[in-house]
């Protein structure tokens, strides 16, 4: 038997969640960013003075990519320090460097700030992902922008909206996340070098006490790593905050992609629109004509992971003890990497559902005159007012007849006659013709169809233009 079948794998890397993001929050991707660190540092020490050359520099940079895992591996066993081992495993291809890797530096300095990096980079991603749902539903809802359909409040249905206009609720949604994590980005900051309870004693001490090289220090490093500075304060890491306010958003995200699914969902209940089916696709093990919305499904299982999740780091944020205690590292190794990963495959997921959405024109024109009548009520009263009627004896006329043809619907199962009662009703001085002109649904959807342009030029167009790169191609596994 395969012994892989025997380990745990998590379904975020076998089923879920993309390559690109499950790179992020790989151990190349951390090994590698830790090397770009301690370069970084080096480079920046020697430019202030200290004695490290150029050779030396050099080196780490022949070798910032190669990472000799076996021995890295091999001395944690025995030393039972990741940063530590790695420093070792560096400095044994890097002999000339050895002594000045890591130089005042304390574990946080790679550790904490390469966890700044991965959530730059993963949120750039989401950004990215986001953008193509958008540009997909921005094309849905103005191609539907005008086609009437039922909306619903309570869940029952209420004045018409269009199929267009309701995608965007869905989108309006999506962008707040955007914008959201847009502010959250422009606020991110490395840690910097700070030291061991964050006052940078170590780097005074290298410095000869020279408090503007070690502001300097910092700067340099922060530009090397493309960001605008470092924190200004902390303790030994950075706030663990940042995490909270990240995981927020990312919770963000989750509700919106969880509204569309659940909306989704009750769409291909009702039949008026379908998630993709792919020709082999098999919808149920046991009723073969079945057209489960297992993609939508799917995204209201993972959004709700993710809006659990997001209590971990704020959890985490309120427990750390003065300059830091170690109780956050387990759980953030977990928290943060699958709320990630968990918003990156349902992102996936809506790209793909979005891509290919099924509208059923006739059935929703169908459930849409079911109810109009209903609906027309008011406007027939008040054309009925115009030409001499009593509001108030209409109003009750109309009543009457609505609860009537209701009863017929519900209880006998038949058709809505309401139309038919009102125009057999002399109450009412309006003819056959001047009844039916008030039941086009298209005079019942209100701005529909300009708020949806509107809404696609205002204020998704400018997000495209930020994030949008091309089409996103996605594939999903199972």
């Amino acid at each position: 038997m395969n012994e892989m079948k025997k380990t745990y794998i998590s379904p975020f890397s076998t089923r879920y969640s993309s390559p690109e993001m499950q790179y992020l929050f790989s151990e190349e991707f951390k090994f590698r960013t830790w090397r770009r660190l301690w370069i970084a540092l080096a480079r920046a020490e020697r430019e202030l003075g200290l004695d490290i050359t150029e050779e030396q520099i050099a080196e780490l940079e022949a070798y910032a990519e190669e990472i000799n895992y076996q021995v890295a591996e091999a001395r944690e066993r025995e030393v039972r320090h990741d940063v530590m081992s790695h420093v070792y495993a560096y400095g044994q291809q890097c002999p000339q460097a050895a002594g000045i890797i890591h130089l005042g530096a304390t574990s946080c300095y790679v550790g904490d700030n390469t966890d700044v990096v991965i959530l730059r980079q993963a949120s750039e991603l989401i950004l990215k992902k986001a953008a193509q749902v958008l540009k997909n539903l921005s094309e849905f809802a103005l191609q539907y922008k005008d086609l009437p359909c039922l909306a619903y409040t309570h869940l029952q249905p209420a004045q018409l909206t269009t199929v267009g206009k309701r995608a965007t609720l869905w989108m309006y949604e999506l962008a707040m996340d955007v914008e959201e994590l847009e502010h959250r980005l422009a606020e991110l900051k490395l840690l910097g070098s700070k030291g061991t309870t964050g006052t940078q004693a170590s780097f005074m001490e290298l410095f000869g006490g020279d408090a503007e090289k070690v502001r300097a220090l910092e700067d340099k490093i922060a530009a090397a790593m493309g960001f605008s500075g470092c924190v200004p304060v902390s303790g030994q890491t950075y706030s663990r905050k940042v995490d909270a306010y990240f995981l927020a958003v990312l919770s963000g995200f989750a509700q919106s992609a969880y509204k569309f699914a659940n909306d989704l969902r009750i769409l291909q209940s009702f039949e008026e629109m379908e998630e993709p089916f792919e020709s082999h696709q098999i919808g149920s093990s046991a009723m073969p004509y079945k057209r489960n919305p297992m993609r939508s499904e799917r995204i209201c299982a993972l959004a709700r992971y993710v809006i659990a999740d997001s209590l971990n780091p704020a959890f985490t944020a309120g427990t750390q003890w003065f300059e830091r205690t170690l109780d956050d590292s387990a759980n953030k190794r977990i928290s943060v990497a699958e709320a990630f990963l968990a918003v990156d495959a349902i992102l996936n997921i809506y790209i793909n559902v979005t891509g290919g959405l099924v509208v059923y024109e006739r059935v929703i024109r169908r459930r849409v005159m079911e109810k109009l009548p209903f609906m027309a009520t008011e406007n027939i009263m008040m054309k009925s007012v115009k030409k001499g009627g009593d509001r108030q004896k209409l109003h009750e006329r109309l009543r009457t007849h609505s609860h009537a043809a209701a009863a017929k619907v519900k209880l006998e199962g038949g058709q809505n006659d309401l139309i038919q009662r009102i125009e057999a009703d002399p109450a009412f001085p309006l003819s056959r013709e001047e009844i039916e002109a008030e039941l086009l649904p298209e005079r019942y959807v209100g701005r529909s169809g300009s708020q949806t342009e509107e809404f696609v030029r205002d204020v998704v167009q400018p997000l495209l233009d930020r994030y949008y790169q091309g089409d996103v191609a996605v594939e999903l596994k199972v």
